[in-house]
């Protein structure tokens, strides 16, 4: 695993498969030092991340299912709306 330095703050990067990964809770804990999981849950909330990340998949993943997805693009935004890395 390597590291970058970023504003002061180490930002782990791990390498699969020639294709390099940034680790979110390190930029996250830029924010928010002791609620890293906060800022995340948070941003995973925001209707521009839904839209960044439905037209992620809709082009680097051949089994995306659009239709699902739009269920969450209608959500996002709302206070009721929580989205996870699982989800």
């Amino acid at each position: 695993m390597a590291k970058i330095n970023v504003k002061d703050k180490e930002i782990s990067i791990i390498s699969i498969a020639e294709t390099d990964f940034i680790s979110i809770t390190d930029i996250a804990k830029y924010k928010n030092p002791n609620n890293a999981d906060d800022v995340i849950k948070n941003w995973m909330r925001n209707r521009n991340t839904i839209e960044l990340l439905g037209l992620w998949e809709t082009i680097h993943n051949p089994d995306f299912k659009p239709v699902e997805f739009d269920g969450f693009r209608r959500e996002a935004g709302l206070n009721s709306f929580v989205l996870t890395p699982k989800k």
